[in-house]
């Protein structure tokens, strides 16, 4: 099944600077061959959900072994079973009805 997942990881008990724990995290995601698009407070994950969750669990245990004590982390998933749907179009569904 394919997943659209918005995924926030952040490590606790290491400051407050976090790109070299994002830049982790995005590096596990290219290499699983996941569609991502980073933004400001996280990274859209496109791909089949058994990959996407792997590469979840994954990321946790690279930052856990980066110093991170504690990691909370957000998920939201969306999954659609009428049609295959990219986030792409998702967006760009929505620019189209922008004035």
């Amino acid at each position: 099944m394919k997943a659209i997942v918005d995924l926030t990881i952040i490590p606790l008990g290491i400051g407050v600077s976090l790109s070299k724990y994002v830049a982790a995290c995005e590096n596990i995601l290219s290499d699983a061959g996941l569609t991502t698009q980073l933004h400001a407070n996280g990274t859209n994950i496109e791909g089949d959900w058994d990959t996407v969750f792997a590469a979840i669990k994954q990321c946790h245990e690279v930052v856990h072994q980066m110093g991170a004590p504690r990691i909370f982390t957000t998920i939201h998933v969306g999954t659609r079973t009428d049609r295959d749907q990219s986030m792409d179009e998702k967006v760009k569904s929505v620019q189209a009805k922008l004035r």
